[in-house]
This record gives structure tokens, sequence and C-alpha cells, in this order.
């Protein structure tokens, strides 16, 4: 009997030989001009990725960072909904299929997915690597013109995965419109940078304005308690490199920690989680420093001791990202 499908590995094996037959200098010199278009200074009403050595070199460099990320956010979503799964899936500005993929590692099961791009060499490399995955064989890759024309069809899930930085600003509230108008939940996630943040909030209250409300990462859909402008609200997800990611992205360790932003919204029930930890835990002699964002849009900093027992031993535990307190086993 053969094992299960694993989306992780199954990414990491389509990618492997993306960079077979690219001279090792045209793939630098695209990583390097889309780490600037990554870095979110340069709007652009066309697409960023032009060409397939453009779409390769995004595929290794970016792909297993976009995965883990948006894996993360709809893990978060999985969990302040435990009873739904999404019966199909449209990805705006999809790219290379990073989103499809993080949702089959989320729910192993096979759905109409619909990926939106307009880069006709993205599609085909995606159309190319979700034939090596069984949950994406019948997957339609389909050309848009990401902006205000975007017409989208009724979906369960919309993601908007790593698309915000790279339109204008209108562009942007139509993008946010459209799925709002399409989906019964919208998960959008963006660099873990300050203006990603930015963005993601202002995509957020245009959700909650719609009537969705926000299963993660806030405990609550009300205003978001974080000063913009002096901090902002991001998250981590530790990414395993393979040889072929070290190679393009010129790095030795065997992983790297993607921040990232996101916002998971829906029209359907939800449970958010009863506080979320927003900032790396601070493990200390006997206590350990939770900063925590909680219902009535507030933060504050939870001391743990050796003292609460269970829930100390939990802290240690407890990740940057996670709900808090965990939930009750049995």
């Amino acid at each position: 009997m053969n094992p299960p499908f694993s989306p992780d590995e199954g990414l990491r094996d389509a990618l492997a030989g993306l960079l077979d037959g690219l001279p090792p200098t045209q793939a630098a010199r695209a990583v390097d001009r889309l780490i600037a278009n990554y870095r979110g200074a340069t709007p652009t009403d066309a697409p960023i990725l032009r060409d397939r050595a453009d779409v390769v070199a995004y595929a290794a460099y970016r792909m297993p960072a976009t995965f883990g990320a948006v894996r993360s956010a709809l893990a978060a979503l999985a969990a302040a909904a435990p009873g739904w799964t999404p019966g199909d899936h449209v990805d705006v500005g999809g790219g290379t299929g990073a989103a499809t993929w993080a949702v089959n590692a989320v729910w192993q099961d096979e759905r109409p997915v619909t990926v939106l791009d307009w880069a006709e060499p993205t599609l085909a490399l995606g159309r190319e690597l979700a034939s090596r995955n069984p949950l994406l064989k019948a997957a339609e890759w389909r050309r848009a013109r990401i902006g205000p024309s975007l017409a989208l069809d009724a979906a369960d899930l919309v993601t908007v995965s790593y698309v915000l930085n790279e339109l204008t600003a209108e562009d942007r509230r139509a993008v946010v419109d459209a799925a709002a108008a399409a989906a019964r939940t919208v998960v959008i996630v963006e660099p873990g940078t300050p203006d990603g943040y930015l963005r993601v909030v202002e995509a957020r209250d245009r959700l909650v304005a719609a009537g969705f409300r926000v299963a993660a990462p806030c405990p609550h859909s009300g205003t978001c308690p974080i000063v913009r402008g002096e901090d902002w609200c991001h998250f981590s997800a530790r990414v395993s490199r393979s040889s072929l990611h070290r190679r393009v992205k010129g790095g030795s360790l065997a992983y790297e920690d993607e921040k990232f932003s996101y916002v998971a919204a829906t029209r359907l029930p939800a449970d958010p989680a009863p506080s979320r930890v927003v900032r790396r835990p601070q493990i200390r002699k006997g206590q350990v420093l939770l900063d925590l964002c909680e219902p009535g849009e507030r933060l504050r900093r939870e001391t743990v001791t050796k003292r609460h027992g269970p829930l100390y031993r939990a802290a240690r535990d407890a990740e940057w990202g996670d709900a808090w307190p965990p939930a009750q086993e049995g």
C-alpha cells in the first residue's frame, strides 16, 4: 500500500529539478530583482515574473517560504473552524501555486481549484509543478488581470498571498473587495514587515466592514490594538531548506524563519483563539513571559511561573503565533 501523499515532500520533490539547465548567473540576477520587488518598494501594474528564468528563480527562492507561511495561517483558521473544510478554492495572484499546496497540507482532500495570475510563464510552471500533486491535477490555471477588473466566481475559500505588495493602493482595495464579494472565507498573507502589516490591517478592516468575522490571528474583530507606526503584528514559520533552496539563497543553514502577517476572515461560525501569542515567548529561570493579544482590543504581558504547574509546562512549549491558553485535552 502506497503511503499517503505529503504536500510538503511533494513540493520539495517537484522543485528539485527546476534549476537544471538554467545558468547560475541568470538565476542569481533574477533572484536579486525578485528580492527588491518582494520587499515591497515597487508597486507595479505589470507582471513581476516575466519569463521562465524569472519564474524558476521565484519558485526555487520563494515557494517553500510562501508555502510555510500560508500553511501556518490556514492551520490557525482550521483551529478556529474545526468542523469546516473548503469545498472549493480560488487563489488570486497565485503565482506558481504555493497556496494551493498549502491548502492541500491542511485539508488533505481533492477539491475544485482555480489559480488566477496575470503572467503566463507563472501559470505554465504552476501547472507543471501541480502535475506532480494528485490533489491538484484537475486544477484550472487561468490568466487574469489582478486589479479593478477582477471578477471572481463564488467560492468557499479565496486566498490572496504575497500579492497586495505588488499592487497600487486602488488595486489592493479592488482585489480585497472582489474576494469579499465572492468568498465565504478569505485568507490574506503578506510579508511580515511594517508595510506588509499595514496592508493586512487595511484588508482586515475592509473584510470586517463587508460583514466578515476575524477567525485568526486576532481573538476579536475590533480595532487592532497595535499603534501603527510604532509596532506591527507578524509571525514566524520555520521552513526546512532543501539543498536546492540553500543553493539559490546562498545560505548554509538547514532552515529559515519566514516572517509574515495575515488575516483569516469568514462568514461562517468560528471560534477565534482566546488570546494569541504575538511575540516570541521569553523563557527565564522559573518563568515564561508571554505577550498576548486579547479580546477587548488590548495587548497584555502574562507571566507564567512554575507554581502554575501544567500551564507553566505549556508556556515553555508555546510558540510565537500560538493560541493561548492551549486547548484542554480530553
